[in-house]
């Protein structure tokens, strides 16, 4: 990607100049791929004297944090979360002013260029403006309302109230693209025509800046004047290829045994040899540390979508930082493959092999450790998508450590790929949530359902849907998912506890648990009101196949009597 920019921002006839802009375009391939090209103005509010404050900070702490979030976040969820800190901080800062009108108050308008989509983050009146082959649109909405006088007043602003509306615009780019910023001082003096034909001219871009402001203070602006234009040069590959591009020169190993040795590793063991993948114990020659080594299998050489998932692993991997998510090292490798962390203990699925009747306090002690990984992930903007029990290590303290992220849904990496859907679920049939079957997207809740799967299998030895073991996107409904009572399996299992389950795995997003935190509430402790509503239930709804048995031995009796009688 390559931007062009230029802006221009001058007090005016005021006698202190509150507007304030920036952009940043690196330099750096890394922190250009995966934060892409930031631009922002901002304009303090005239009537306080700590509207320069303001706007500055603004502008330059947006940029310098959201360059500081994880990579592994989304635009969105990354500037958002820049955008309320910030509004907190100058908020706070306003209660303490004595006057009610000399707050830390500021518009602010950004824009992130990132692979090809125009991110756009607006509050207050500053404005954003495309030109694209002619056309001249207005992309922002003004937050302001107008009055009987000439001016209105700010209906939102950055530091105005406690809580913070943003507006979020995603929009396709395409090369030649100028993007316009301005403060009121200059939209509000010159006609949109006026500023389409400055936009489209020929000269520099900060030369045609320079124009507008001065066209501004001409036409009788009384504010500071400020403008700001960008125009695309040129987008990334669609597929941005500089993700899979060293991955795709790497050799795949053949399947090695043991003794044979690999760079500096040498194999200890063959963990896991299958169709997808092997999966080795090594040790690193020269030293006592060992490594768990995972290489893709022969049969994948020529599959896009498996080597995009693994190299999708990696990714994910050298960007964990907690205890409970399994991490993947660097490597300059020519062959390819991940150097994993080995965690020492046993998956899951050996554990429930080991404990068929498992403790209902063991299983919710598991479950609790089973949280702190995924909610791990989540924190840094990921989904799973394939926990069950084989991704599970449990240690010999009792810890759970999460594995495998072949199948994770990334939200930083998905804005760096075109829009594509699979044909078959990234994930154990059985663990999947519904959603994800039917329109290949999942959230957080989708691992709030394997994990209530899992849940519900420690307990019974059975999963709670007969979902069949072929799966593929958009061929199932959620009629189709028919829930089983855990009780059928293991009376033992309280009431309470068994509608906790039916609610963690509920193929219904709207019915299913929103978070984490609710879910492990109601599976440590009564819900009475759940109870309540289940008892107050006709009994067809309660126990339908009981009811459904019940009323067809009835009818048999009745026919037998007939029969009899006749």
């Amino acid at each position: 990607m390559a931007l062009s920019f230029g802006g221009s921002s001058c007090a005016g006839v005021r006698p202190q100049n509150q507007d304030a802009f920036a952009v940043h375009h690196s330099v750096d391939s890394h922190q250009l791929l995966h934060k892409g090209v930031v631009a922002c103005i901002a304009d303090g509010v005239s009537c306080s004297q700590h509207g320069q404050l303001a706007s500055q900070l603004c502008v330059t702490q947006f940029i310098e944090d959201y360059l500081s979030a994880p990579d592994s976040w989304g635009v969105k969820r990354a500037a958002t979360k820049v955008l309320n800190a910030l509004n907190i901080w100058l908020n706070h800062h306003s209660q303490q002013t004595a006057l009610r009108h000399n707050g830390y108050v500021t518009t602010f308008s950004a824009l992130v260029f990132k692979a090809n989509r125009l991110h756009l983050f607006h509050v207050g009146d500053c404005r954003v403006y495309r030109l694209r082959e002619g056309e001249f649109i207005q992309l922002s909405k003004d937050h302001c309302h107008q009055g009987f006088g000439e001016k209105g007043f700010l209906t939102r602003a950055l530091g105005m109230d406690s809580h913070l509306e943003v507006d979020y615009q995603s929009h396709e780019l395409q090369p030649g693209d100028r993007y316009l910023l301005t403060t009121d001082g200059v939209h509000d003096s010159l006609s949109l025509s006026r500023l389409r034909d400055v936009a489209a001219s020929n000269e520099h871009l900060e030369v045609l800046a320079r124009q507008l402001t001065s066209m501004a203070l001409a036409a009788g602006s009384q504010d500071n004047n400020s403008s700001l234009l960008l125009q695309v040069d040129s987008l990334p590959y669609a597929d941005v290829q500089g993700l899979t591009l060293s991955s795709s020169q790497k050799v795949i190993p053949p399947v090695m045994t043991v003794g044979n040795t690999i760079d500096n590793f040498e194999v200890l063991k063959v963990i896991y040899s299958g169709t997808r993948s092997h999966i080795y114990l090594v040790k690193q020659l020269g030293t006592d540390a060992v490594y768990v080594l995972k290489a893709p299998s022969l049969n994948f050489s020529e599959d896009g979508d498996y080597l995009a998932s693994f190299v999708r692993e990696q990714w994910l991997g050298q960007r964990t930082q907690h205890p409970s998510l399994m991490k993947v090292y660097p490597s300059e490798s020519p062959f390819l493959y991940h150097l994993c962390e080995y965690i020492q203990g046993q998956t899951l699925r050996q554990w429930m092999y080991d404990h068929p009747a498992a403790d209902i306090g063991k299983v919710r002690s598991i479950l609790e450790e089973i949280v702190i990984a995924v909610r791990a992930l989540q924190r840094m903007g990921v989904v799973h998508r394939d926990i069950k029990p084989e991704n599970l290590m449990l240690t010999s303290d009792d810890k759970v450590v999460l594995i495998d992220y072949g199948a994770a849904q990334v939200d930083g990496l998905a804005e760096l790929t075109p829009a594509t859907q699979e044909a078959l679920p990234l994930g154990a049939v059985g663990y999947i949530a519904p959603e994800y079957l039917q329109t290949g997207m999942a959230s957080h809740q989708a691992d709030i359902f394997s994990i209530g799967v899992i849940v519900y299998e420690m307990l019974s030895g059975k999963l709670p849907y007969n979902t069949g073991r072929s799966l593929s996107i958009n061929n199932h409904r959620n009629k189709d998912w028919c829930y089983t009572s855990c009780r059928q399996y293991r009376e033992s299992v309280p009431l309470w506890l068994d509608l906790a389950l039916e609610k963690a795995c509920h193929p219904d997003t709207r019915v299913r648990y929103q978070s984490m935190s609710e879910m492990l509430l109601d599976l440590n402790s009564p819900n009475q009101q759940m109870v309540q509503k289940y008892q107050s239930q006709p009994f067809i709804e309660r126990e339908p196949i009981m009811f459904w048995k019940g009323l067809s031995v009835l009818l048999l009796l009745i026919v037998v009597l007939q029969a009899l009688l006749l």
